[in-house]
């Protein structure tokens, strides 16, 4: 069973306006009408895109990483991620945040897909799935020095986020499609 997706818009936009700013986030307000015409307004973030990586062993293991996130108020177990930088190609973007946040490098990479975080956030997030791993030096961000890192099977990572261990949902799609991918679903 497929489902099938409408890229033709029930509205068009009429007007845009940029009304904050942080960093590489802005926060955006459309306006727009609709046939017959209704008139509305969306508010979003756009943001860049990120990758959301699984890296899988011989044995099955993964290897998440725990780091404080500060608008939640509490730590949080995830997959390694990172956003990427204006340009790049998710798969470099990957493989670079992978020794970053791991100390990790990946022979073979699977593509999972993309999946959209909010409603209200305009980014993508690249799943990928990482094989043919060795070890090489982690390389932190500064605001990542907290972050840990934690080896286990793959099948309890899916377990953990299923039962709400894990509740990132770009990590919990990623850990669900990356299940799919080596057989355990």
């Amino acid at each position: 069973m497929g489902l099938d997706h409408d890229a033709t818009p029930p509205m068009r936009r009429t007007a845009r306006e940029d009304v904050g700013r942080a960093g590489r986030l802005v926060l955006t307000r459309d306006r727009v009408a609709w046939p017959g015409g209704d008139t509305g307004e969306f508010a979003f973030v756009r943001a860049p895109d990120s990758v959301f990586m699984v890296p899988l062993d011989a044995a099955g293991r993964t290897t998440l990483v725990r780091q404080w996130r500060y608008p939640w108020g509490e730590s949080s177990w995830e997959v390694p991620a990172g956003t990427l930088e204006e340009g790049e190609d998710p798969l470099e973007g990957a493989h670079r945040e992978l020794a970053e946040e791991a100390g990790l490098e990946a022979a073979e990479w699977t593509p999972l897909g993309v999946v959209h975080g909010s409603a209200v956030l305009d980014n993508r997030q690249h799943l990928f799935l990482a094989r043919g791993l060795r070890r090489v030096e982690r390389t932190p961000e500064a605001y990542e020095r907290d972050m840990i890192t934690r080896q286990l099977p793959l099948r309890d990572a899916l377990d953990e986020a299923l039962r709400g261990g894990i509740a990132h949902s770009g990590s919990i799609a990623a850990l669900a499609r990356a299940a799919r991918s080596a057989g355990l679903l």
